[in-house]
């Protein structure tokens, strides 16, 4: 068996994501960071010169003037993937796209477009958007409710797998000798007929490298385990601690053995922010300058209301009981995440006031110290399955090179990761195996359940 290894991503959030709203002040970064391709290339460069197995783009489609600086002003992230694939060789390149406002064929397609030019090296965060205010932005009045919104994930997926398996291997002879192009027996339509949608296909356009693009899901809902447990090769999550960690490790793995699923095909990369001193005392000085540097209580107070669709808490007195009725505004958007902030809030008797600095809180990353420090705490937690990698937000730019100069050469000197890259694919990359590409000579019609 191949050995486990420590696997590593890039967030990288240009001008600042939530919680940094102020990272942009930051000179070495520059103000146009989030739309600037020269930037972009750059970090990632950084990146894969330290192995780094992937890159994600994270995204939305729906801001106000209260989300912060990045989502305001962004590009298109396969756009931007790209634009990043024909200056890169090795590292994965993980979209994030929406099965809630995309047509299937299309972002399939598009999908498919971006494996081939890189070589075998896309990947897709599925996402059902959170966001409500999304809807109005596609000529809806509602967002789709929890239900609906995974029930058409699920066969989104059944859709896209099975446009990317139009053509099976060896369809497209090229022979000039007999001036034979096609092979029509080995070109497939779809024919779906389901609940939400009607695809005929074929697709027009042949697998890549490694099959297909590498699916990735980051739902925290009991819909969005199933869904990555059934669907997904990777999951982007978080962790306030090792016990949280292995408490969804064990979850999300669990529930996909029981879909008849090998745990192993599945890598569960939460994304932190690492801080990297002199000592550790230096480190925790850091993290606690950035972290009042980046982002006053007052914005704390503006960007607190996404889970809750955007609901305005500004409204309300801050030294009152926190107002558990906004709940209702989260039905459509990110319940999860605003439920949980609702029931701490009332089992710990807090106000809006305590809720908002909790939760300001809850950014203290478990990454923090010297090199050695940060190194010895990644090594515990993927050595206690607590994660199989590392989603590392970029931040500022000193801090993302003192993890690349200083903390990867430990980790790869005590043989947790990589010193040079095993394979041309993401899956090789990630020890993930092709997808099978089975298809009968006849068309089949898939209905949905």
């Amino acid at each position: 068996m191949t050995k486990r290894q420590l696997k590593l991503g890039l967030v990288p959030t240009g001008v600042g994501g939530p919680g940094e709203y102020n990272r942009w002040l930051d000179p070495e970064i520059p103000v146009d960071a989030s739309v600037n391709i020269d930037w972009y290339i750059d970090i990632v460069k950084q990146a894969e010169a330290a192995k780094f197995d992937l890159v994600f783009i994270v995204d939305s489609q729906f801001i106000t003037p209260d989300s912060p600086p990045h989502y305001l002003n962004r590009l298109e992230p396969l756009t931007l993937l790209s634009a990043l694939a024909v200056v890169t060789k090795n590292i994965g390149l993980i979209g994030t796209a929406t099965t809630s406002y995309n047509d299937p064929y299309n972002l399939a397609r598009r999908l498919a477009s971006l494996d081939l030019i890189s070589h075998g090296r896309a990947g897709w965060n599925v996402v059902t958007s959170g966001d409500a205010g999304t809807a109005r932005n596609y000529g809806k009045d509602e967002h789709y409710d929890y239900d609906t919104r995974y029930g058409r994930a699920h066969e989104y997926l059944d859709v896209a797998r099975g446009l990317w398996r139009s053509y099976e291997d060896g369809a497209l002879v090229r022979d000039r000798e007999t001036g034979v192009f096609l092979d029509p027996t080995k070109l497939h339509a779809l024919n779906h007929k389901g609940r939400f949608f009607s695809v005929e296909g074929p697709l027009n356009i042949q697998r890549s490298p490694q099959g297909e693009p590498v699916i990735f899901q980051a739902g925290d809902s009991d819909q969005g385990r199933d869904l990555g447990a059934a669907i997904a090769d990777g999951i982007f999550t978080h962790a306030k601690s090792i016990e949280q960690g292995q408490a969804f490790y064990s979850d999300l793995k669990g529930r996909a053995a029981r879909l008849g699923r090998d745990p192993d095909q599945i890598v569960i990369l939460p994304g932190f922010t690492v801080y990297v001193g002199d000592n550790d005392l230096d480190a925790r000085e850091i993290e606690r300058h950035y972290r009042l540097q980046d982002h006053s209580f007052e914005q704390s107070l503006a960007e607190f209301g996404r889970a809750f669709g955007w609901h305005d808490f500004r409204q309300y007195d801050l030294d009152a009981p926190f107002p558990v009725a906004a709940l209702e505004h989260a039905k459509n958007s990110f319940f999860t995440q605003a439920k949980r902030i609702t029931d701490l809030a009332v089992e710990r008797g807090f106000s809006l006031r305590q809720a908002v600095d909790h939760a300001r809180t809850l950014r203290t990353s478990p990454f923090v110290g010297s090199a050695e420090t940060v190194a010895n705490e990644i090594g515990r937690w993927f050595e206690g399955r607590a994660l199989d990698g590392l989603n590392i937000h970029a931040g500022h730019p000193s801090q993302f090179r003192r993890f690349t100069q200083e903390v990867v050469p430990l980790l790869q000197e005590r043989g947790l990761f990589r010193t040079d890259y095993e394979a041309t694919t993401l899956r090789g990359n990630l020890g993930l195996t092709i997808p099978t590409n089975v298809r009968g000579v006849e068309p089949r019609e898939r209905v949905a359940a």
